[in-house]
């Protein structure tokens, strides 16, 4: 759900750089925050609610407020080869 301009940067103007909105220069979502619930429509572009550089957030890896990526899972939790081989002693797993 995309809301409306005036109800989520109200005062906002645009620019030729950008959205200026509250002394903060917007620029326009990437390709990755496809599918976010935080982008919001401002005139033809669309713009993300909570950063307002969406390239520079991404830019290190996932996005931090994005909230249709998930994070990744380790897959096997460490295991601590001194206790491992205790376990092997006494008949443990």
């Amino acid at each position: 759900m995309i809301a409306q301009s005036s109800q989520t940067f109200p005062g906002a103007t645009m620019t030729p750089e950008g959205l200026r909105y509250k002394g903060v220069l917007f620029f326009p979502v990437i390709e990755k925050c496809a599918g976010c619930s935080r982008i919001r429509e401002f005139g033809e572009h669309s713009y993300c609610s909570s950063y307002a550089a969406p390239v520079a957030k991404w830019s290190l890896g996932d996005c931090n407020f994005a909230t249709h990526v998930r994070a990744a899972q380790a897959s096997q939790a460490r295991v601590n080869p001194l206790k491992a081989s205790k376990r092997a002693a006494k008949g443990g797993r």
